[in-house]
């Protein structure tokens, strides 16, 4: 295929491949939807789909949305009153969420630091469970956490104590990358924000379903951060989305 022989080169013309991947698309999209392969097996035949440049192509031929832009937008503009809902939450819940916040520095408050938490938070408001699906491990214990994450974003920290914490935000990790059935199909993303995006987009270019445990955070932010898909939304969904606006 020529899109993979190109990415062969070592300098790959990054506007050629976005020309190749455009005129290919409705062949993709059919293989995909109708045959579903193998995550593995895209990886093959697709490689440049698993590049940040070509998620966001992808989700935007397929939603005719800007992925990044509008994803930023919105966790920039929801983030204050996310933060007010944090902190208002009581309970093991609002414990959880107390235990977020505390990695932020109020005096001078970092960009990233700000949406990891509230990307973070926002499972637990909503009642998921994120821990099958954001995993944290150190480097020597990589390979073995990989096997079980079916789809997920793996921050990958340093086994130094006076540097790391499991139990931290990990605003600056030794990487980030996301896993599909297994295996690593993005490595080196430059923050946790940049990884849940990319991630949302891959579920989208390979037409997967949201994890169960995560299903209410995803839809949230296909439905709500991102305008996309059914106006009607369940009970608890729109409860927050209402508060959001409020």
């Amino acid at each position: 295929m020529l899109v993979v022989e190109e990415l062969k080169k070592k300098i790959p013309n990054a506007t050629q491949v976005s020309k190749m991947m455009d005129q290919t698309f409705p062949l993709r999209r059919r293989e995909i939807v109708t045959k579903e392969p193998d995550v593995q097996r895209m990886v093959e035949r697709w490689p440049a789909l698993f590049t940040e440049r070509q998620v966001v192509a992808e989700f935007n031929r397929i939603t005719s949305k800007n992925l990044e832009g509008d994803f930023y937008k919105a966790l920039d503009q929801h983030t204050p009153r996310f933060i007010e809902l944090f902190r208002s939450k009581k309970g093991m819940s609002g414990q959880k969420l107390t235990d977020l916040m505390c990695h932020i520095n109020w005096m001078s408050p970092d960009v990233t630091a700000l949406r990891s938490v509230v990307l973070k938070g926002l499972p637990i408001l909503l009642g998921d469970d994120s821990s099958e699906v954001y995993k944290t491990c150190y480097d020597t214990t990589k390979e073995e956490v990989l096997a079980s994450v079916t789809v997920g974003v793996l921050t990958v920290v340093s086994e130094d104590p006076q540097q790391q914490l499991l139990n931290a935000v990990h605003f600056q990790p030794i990487s980030n990358a996301i896993i599909i059935e297994g295996g690593t199909v993005m490595d080196n993303i430059r923050d946790f924000p940049q990884a849940v995006c990319l991630i949302f987009g891959l579920i989208y270019a390979l037409h997967l379903d949201y994890p169960k445990c995560m299903a209410n955070t995803f839809t949230f932010i296909q439905a709500v951060m991102l305008g996309l898909g059914s106006k009607s939304l369940p009970p608890k969904l729109l409860g927050l989305k209402n508060k959001l606006l409020m």
